[in-house]
Formats: structure tokens, C-alpha cells, sequence
């Protein structure tokens, strides 16, 4: 099997056409498609159905397309394991960063670390919301994720490492009280709110917790992105309720004071998990990697709220 084709796949699943893909490689069009039909003829096996929208994985397709990440990866490994010839680390490691979580907040610090420890490991950060990390995991294009969540979802397994409590963060100006005791989520209801997307899983709990409380959430505005959240919160746009170490980012990158409490009646918390695959074995960089991010995942537990 030319590996070169599975790369090619990869690139027209990743692209959605075709055309695109030709684009992306420097490959003219007839040829590309030319890879596929060999790749379709080896299988027995229609692999994509074209639309005017783009290609679309079949079922045969979407297995291929798992099985091709991991063979490359480990190509890629095994590449990096004979130039290094067994004596340090080498290779590549990609890891999921849930942007909404703590998570989010050591990726430097793993960047950091890494380097320093596996300098020869080539780390691959991912803090998207364009994709499940689960079902990126089980797709093979990722290795591991620090996610909200304790499955169970078939194809991958949570190990839990930390609960994230999460707490009210508020302009000055929309003139809620520093008070030390917890704001009941019901006391919330006049209160608006920039929040991210229904879809996120901050988002969702947020949702659970009013409710339960039977409390309306006047949502004004959502927002994919952590720093755009909180310059909109600084901005006395609206109040926010996002993890205990998030606030602490937007309170430090804030211009105007800033009010953070601790919510009750409910209070909302979610698990932060590993997540990995329960079917593909790690390679040794991959090992390492996944016990930084246990130990530096340690670290979070110890975080306080700014003063």
C-alpha cells in the first residue's frame, strides 16, 4: 500500500473536495482522483460519495479514514524512532485542550514543559470547537484531550483528574455586591449574560443549573472564543459563568475591576477527564506526554479565586 494515497485521503476528507485537496497537494485534479479510485479498487470498497456540497465518507470510507491516521502516525513514529535510534524521545504527539475549561489554561505550560524535558517530541495543540475531541480521538487525528465529561462513549475511555468549579464573573458596573457568601443562580435572572454557544459544554451546565433553579438565562450575546468572552465581559457587555482557572485569565487580562463569586442553589461543577482511545495503543512520546498532563492537571487543584 503507497502510503502516499492514505495521505491523499486524508487531505480530501479533511478538505471536503476533491478540488480542494488537488489545491492543497499540488496535484492536478485527474490524478488525485486517479489515488482514490486505486484506493476504492484495493478495498472493493466505495470509500466517498460526491455532492454538489463536497465528498461524503461512507461507512467503508470512515473506517479507512481512522485506520489511515493511525498507520501514518505510526510511520511517522516509527521515522523518528530508527533517526533517533532508541536514545531520547522523538516523534509526534497531538493534544486536545477543551477552550472552555482549565485545560485551556496550561497549554503553555505544557508547550513549556515538553520542551524541556522531550525536546525532541514535536507537540501538536488543538483548542478547537469545530469537532468533538472524542470523535477526533476515535478518528485517530488526535492521541489524547483534557475534556469536560466522564463517558462512557464507545471507542474511547475517561479517566477523571479534576472537578472544575465554576463561578460568576461580572463587570463592576452591572453592580453586583463583592459579598463573600455564594449568589444563588435564581438571584441571576435580570442579569445578562455573554455565554458560549448551546453546543459547548460550559454551555450546557450552565443551562442544566437554571434550570433547575427554574430561572430564565438572558443570554445577549455567545462566543466561541475565551479572550473575545472576557474582553466582552470587561467591557460591561454582560456577566459570565465559566471554570474557576477562566476567570482567573479574564480577571488578570481585564481593564475595569471585576466581581467574582461562587455560585450555589445550584452549584455548578463538571469533571475534567483524559480521554484517549480505547482501542489504539500509545506510542512511548504519546506515554510521557499523557503523564505531563496528569501532573500538570494536579497543579489546577490548588487554584483560588483572585482576590
Amino acid at each position: 500500500m503507497d502510503t502516499r494515497r492514505l495521505k491523499s485521503f486524508i487531505t480530501i476528507v479533511d478538505m471536503g473536495s476533491i478540488t480542494r485537496a488537488a489545491d492543497i497537494l499540488h496535484i492536478a485534479q485527474p490524478a488525485l482522483s486517479q489515488q482514490l479510485a486505486a484506493l476504492e479498487d484495493h478495498f472493493q470498497e466505495k470509500l466517498l460519495t460526491r455532492s454538489q456540497q463536497g465528498v461524503i465518507l461512507t461507512d467503508a470510507g470512515r473506517a479507512l479514514y481512522r485506520h489511515a491516521q493511525i498507520i501514518l502516525r505510526q510511520m511517522d513514529q516509527a521515522y523518528a524512532d530508527v533517526r533517533a535510534g532508541g536514545a531520547i524521545l522523538s516523534g509526534r504527539v497531538s493534544v486536545g485542550l477543551a477552550p472552555f475549561s482549565s485545560a485551556a489554561t496550561l497549554s503553555l505550560q505544557l508547550l513549556e514543559e515538553a520542551k524541556l524535558r522531550y525536546p525532541q517530541v514535536l507537540l501538536h495543540v488543538t483548542e478547537s470547537v469545530s469537532q468533538p475531541y472524542s470523535q477526533m480521538i476515535m478518528n485517530g487525528r488526535l492521541e489524547m484531550a483534557l475534556i469536560h465529561g466522564a463517558g462512557p462513549i464507545k471507542g474511547v475511555k475517561f479517566q477523571p483528574l479534576l472537578t472544575e468549579e465554576f463561578v460568576f464573573v461580572a463587570n463592576e458596573s452591572l453592580g453586583i455586591s463583592r459579598e463573600e457568601p455564594p449568589i444563588a443562580v435564581a438571584n441571576l435572572q435580570t442579569i445578562p449574560f455573554v455565554v458560549p454557544p448551546a453546543y459547548n459544554f460550559v454551555r450546557r451546565a450552565i443551562d442544566v443549573a437554571f434550570g433547575r433553579s427554574r430561572t430564565n438565562l438572558n443570554v445577549v450575546a455567545e462566543v466561541e472564543a475565551v479572550r473575545t468572552l472576557g474582553r466582552a465581559v470587561d467591557a460591561g457587555l454582560g456577566a459570565t459563568i465559566v471554570p474557576k482557572a477562566i476567570a482567573n485569565r479574564i480577571v488578570a487580562e481585564a481593564t475595569q475591576p471585576m466581581v467574582v463569586r461562587r455560585l450555589s442553589s445550584p452549584k455548578i461543577e463538571e469533571t475534567l477527564s483524559l480521554c484517549l482511545s480505547d482501542t489504539t495503543p500509545l506510542s512511548e512520546p504519546a506515554l510521557a506526554i499523557t503523564q505531563l498532563l496528569v501532573e500538570l492537571t494536579e497543579t489546577l487543584k490548588t487554584v483560588e479565586l483572585p482576590s
